[in-house]
């Protein structure tokens, strides 16, 4: 299969990657700049998350202290550092953007999938004639509304959390609602499902084969409607207004980030429409200074294979004898979104893997020493700065894109996916299972 010729390097990387070894790989196509484009983009994300915001607030009691708005706190975590192994002053700040809070579906996937079916809501509304221009958005919570769409359904692939809040977007306006859902899919994620009144399809197979099974059933009912995680335009701008809501509370508190404080995103990656989004988004607003990574399990680095060998060679993790089996069931993705791939081209600086005992050992560390809760995938983003400050590949890349004094002032935000709303007992189960892990963490056993 052609691609984008290895160097010497990346074949070393590749040789870890392959013995599913935690790895960082360094995107050599990476040009850090103002990006016109993406601002254009994040922009009208923006101003449609405000057009949805009185329809938000009249269909979730619980956003009416957010005033509508679907956003989370961003968390300095001091106690964090020292059992991480990054209490060196020379190390800059360390915070968590606590999706794994956020209101409604309790994960990011709240700001794609919500957004979507909100947006298609209004849409299917207005083509009909149901809604005509100058009707309040609020009118789509009305009786008649929830009969409207009765007859229509919303289907997604999912391993859990983007069926969650599409399901629960979707049920809350009284569409019928699918979701097709993968072998490694959490049973407590499928029972809330059904909860809800979402039908849920569960297939023996992986995330991408429930993904092409729902999008193969919708293309035969016209009154479907796909959410299509591997090729959503909807879904990808969706996420990205949240780098704005960062970017506000950046400045809140005291932060401005530029060319002597760079800022660093470490963000979970399965298919990667949110933490493509989200880097695209962070581009728009924070141009140069801002450095997005992308997160995977060693035995699911489809992002890593993918961007390595370029967007235009679609390859699966299967063909590098991985098993795509993972604790981080939101992560258990063999190949990557090809949208997401195209537009991180030269935008995404890199990409870096973790294995499951670590991501249990951070499960327990979150909780124990800052009272986080979180899954296994969402904890991914703690190793961030490990691989930029003590491996040879991270120093590389600091010393070609930043100044000699930038790392000490920087700030790593950890995005939290996920994982307040994992039942009590499944969550004793992570935390018990990383006590039992000894530190350090196997990456840095291997420094």
């Amino acid at each position: 299969m052609t691609g984008t010729p290895l160097s010497a390097a990346d074949r070393v990387i590749l040789d870890n990657v392959k013995k599913a070894r935690p790895s960082l790989w360094c995107n050599p196509a990476y040009a850090p700049a103002r990006d016109d484009d993406a601002q254009a983009g994040l922009q009208e994300a923006v101003a449609n998350w405000q057009m949805l915001t009185p329809l938000l607030k009249a269909l979730f009691p619980e956003l009416e202290i957010t005033n509508g708005t679907i956003a989370s706190e961003l968390i300095e975590v001091d106690g964090l550092r020292a059992p991480l192994g990054y209490q060196d002053p020379a190390f800059g700040r360390l915070f968590v953007k606590a999706d794994h809070a956020l209101p409604v579906a309790g994960s990011v996937k709240a700001r794609g999938g919500i957004f979507e079916v909100l947006m298609t809501a209004v849409n299917e509304a207005r083509t009909s004639g149901f809604l005509s221009p100058s009707a309040p958005i609020t009118e789509l919570t009305s009786d008649a509304a929830h009969a409207f769409f009765s007859e229509r359904t919303i289907a997604v692939g999912s391993t859990g959390n983007l069926g969650l809040s599409v399901g629960i977007a979707a049920r809350t306006l009284g569409y019928n609602a699918v979701v097709h859902m993968s072998s490694d899919a959490k049973k407590w994620k499928i029972d809330r499902l059904r909860r809800f009144g979402v039908k849920v399809k569960q297939h023996r197979g992986d995330y991408n084969l429930a993904v092409a099974a729902a999008r193969d059933a919708a293309r035969k009912d016209p009154m479907v409607y796909f959410v299509d995680d591997e090729d959503s335009e909807l879904l990808f701008t969706g996420y990205s207004a949240g780098a704005l809501e960062l970017a506000s509370q950046l400045i809140e508190a005291g932060i401005n980030i530029g060319p002597d404080r760079p800022l660093f995103l470490y963000l979970p990656c399965g298919i990667g429409g949110a933490p493509g989004g989200i880097a695209y988004g962070a581009r728009g607003v924070f141009g140069a200074n801002v450095h997005c990574f992308f997160a995977e399990p060693v035995q699911s680095p489809s992002a890593l294979l993918q961007m390595m060998h370029g967007p235009q060679s679609p390859r699966s993790v299967y063909e590098f004898d991985l098993t795509n089996k993972t604790e981080a069931d939101g992560m258990a993705v063999a190949t990557m979104s090809h949208l997401v791939a195209r537009q991180m081209a030269d935008r995404l600086a890199g990409v870096y893997t973790v294995g499951d005992d670590d991501l249990m050992r951070l499960v327990a560390l979150a909780y124990g020493e800052a009272n986080l809760k979180l899954e296994p995938s969402a904890t991914i983003g703690f190793a961030g700065p490990h691989f930029m400050l003590e491996t040879r590949e991270g120093q590389a890349f600091c010393d070609r894109h930043l100044s000699a004094k930038a790392m000490e002032n920087a700030i790593h935000v950890v995005w939290t996916t996920g994982g307040s709303f994992v039942p009590e007992l499944q969550f004793q189960t992570f935390v018990d299972k990383g006590n039992a892990l000894p530190l350090p963490l196997d990456l840095k056993k291997e420094q």
